[in-house]
């Protein structure tokens, strides 16, 4: 599974001195000759190609360090992401290694620090674990260490992802509504242009068309994926005549699920007698924590951040100035349906106790 990186050979020949005067300059060793001038061509140039003195010692040194860098945008602070880190560190302890997390923001500066710091740790490999699914522009300093994505794939399939199945998360929590007798459902949506939010439509679509349901775009509205977006979709797909209304609701994710719960009660609308609601995420505090509980799909957290450890002990075992793979698929881990109490069959018609 190695990919290619820059090697010192390639630092010496675009600043035109030696290896070992490269190896020299950029681990700082006491008494080397070098003029000011070459010392900051050569680290200019080892920055520009994504070359890094840690990974020049240990090329040199044939070390390892046994440390492993996580580093976390912004999801230490989620705790239902923060299993992530869990399934990483669990993996890790098994083959021997230690697990070092750095939280950062999504500010390319802020990553790009933050980066740099968890490299001076000498560490032999990265995690980089993301917020939420989306496509990123790899980090500079990312190109010289082995490497591996959580929740999001690199922009030119340079390196190994692991994501979770959107579309076959939804796929499973419209089965579940219909599979109850659902036939008009609603979908409470991310107004963001993500991948998760184009797989969860792509399988609340074939979830329907399997089950011969005439999609209906009029029942699908997007909002900010938080709950004032969940109340504010839910309100406008809910406030409508009984028959046009839908009996049940697909949510984006809790939070907007959590909103719906507000709006289906402001309308009179009782879970589940007249209104079936399904979530995504499994946020324990949110889906546990609501009267009915919330019915939601499972994001494999604790999975993904075991398979990205694993695929990144593979990474390191391999000669990382071999040549290598032009492009990694992602891993795609499915996404578990969790049943709770939130979906019942609808009730029949001239029965309801919303109207």
């Amino acid at each position: 599974m190695a990919r290619k990186a820059v090697g010192i050979k390639d630092v010496a020949r675009e600043a035109g001195v030696s290896v070992t005067t490269v190896s020299h300059i950029l681990n700082d060793v006491e008494f080397a000759r070098a003029s000011d001038e070459t010392r900051e061509r050569v680290k200019s140039t080892a920055e520009r190609l994504g070359y890094g003195a840690n990974r020049i010692a240990r090329s040199l040194r044939r070390q390892q360090s046994e440390m492993i860098g996580l580093l976390s945008e912004e999801i230490a602070t989620t705790p239902h992401a923060g299993r992530i880190i869990l399934g990483a560190q669990e993996a890790a302890r098994k083959r021997g290694l230690t697990l070092v997390l750095i939280n950062t923001s999504r500010d390319e500066l802020d990553i790009q620090r933050d980066t740099d710091a968890l490299l001076r740790q000498q560490v032999d490999g990265v995690l980089y674990a993301t917020m939420y699914h989306r496509e990123i522009d790899l980090p500079r300093s990312l190109r010289s260490v082995p490497t591996v994505l959580i929740d999001s794939t690199s922009q030119d399939g340079s390196v190994p992802s692991v994501v979770p199945d959107e579309e076959g998360g939804a796929y499973v929590a419209v089965n579940e509504l219909i599979g109850h007798g659902h036939r008009r459902i609603g979908f409470v949506t991310n107004s963001d242009d993500v991948p998760a939010t184009r797989g969860r439509l792509a399988g609340y679509r074939r979830a329907l068309a399997e089950a011969e349901v005439e999609f209906d775009p009029r029942l699908v509205v997007a909002e900010q994926s938080e709950t004032p977006g969940g109340y504010k979709a839910a309100r406008s797909v809910l406030d409508r005549d009984r028959a046009d209304r839908p009996t049940a609701l697909f949510c984006y994710n809790d939070r907007m699920a959590m909103g719906a719960y507000r709006a289906a009660a402001e309308l009179g609308l009782r879970i589940p007698a007249d209104l079936s609601i399904v979530g995504f995420d499994n946020q324990e505090l949110i889906a546990e924590g609501l009267y009915p509980a919330l019915t939601t799909v499972a994001l494999p957290h604790f999975e993904m951040g075991e398979w990205a450890l694993g695929a990144l002990a593979e990474l390191m075992v391999g000669d990382a100035d071999s040549a290598a793979k032009d492009s990694y698929q992602p891993a795609v881990l499915s996404c578990p349906l969790v049943r709770r109490d939130s979906v019942a069959a609808p009730r029949p018609a001239g029965g309801s106790a919303g109207d």
